[in-house]
């Protein structure tokens, strides 16, 4: 796997993670805010 796969790959788990963190501590929309960019950011896995 290439470096940049993996790179934006780390990217994707980080921002879903800090996403249900958020989701789980009441803060919704910083929750979708990290979601939306954590799907964004999936865009650049193919």
């Amino acid at each position: 796997m290439p470096l940049p796969r993996i790179a934006w790959l780390t990217t994707v788990v980080a921002c879903f993670v800090t996403a249900i963190l958020l989701l789980v501590s009441g803060y919704d929309g910083y929750a979708a805010v990290a979601a939306a960019i954590g799907l964004s950011a999936a865009i650049n896995l193919r």
